[in-house]
């Protein structure tokens, strides 16, 4: 089970208003908004490291000609 902790966080004065600004239009509190802010960005990050993983695996092992037509052909009925 998850527990909630508080933290500090330090902000400059106009990043705090802006929070502010867009807890109220969220209507939640400035910790939620922070809170959900985090967990997308957290998101965001894994998605890119993922991808970026992947990327590396293709370059050291690129897919061979007879691998791209396998695929092509699996593709195929979504263009007719």
């Amino acid at each position: 089970m998850s527990t909630t902790e508080t933290i500090q966080v330090v902000l400059d004065s106009k990043l705090r208003q802006a929070a502010d600004r867009a807890a109220r239009r969220k209507k939640v509190n400035r910790s939620a908004l922070l809170r959900d802010a985090l967990r997308e960005y957290l998101k965001r990050e894994r998605i890119q490291e993922m991808e970026e993983r992947d990327r590396r695996a293709y370059e050291a092992h690129p897919q061979t000609d007879e691998e791209i037509r396998l695929w092509e052909n699996e593709t195929a009925w979504l263009e007719e």
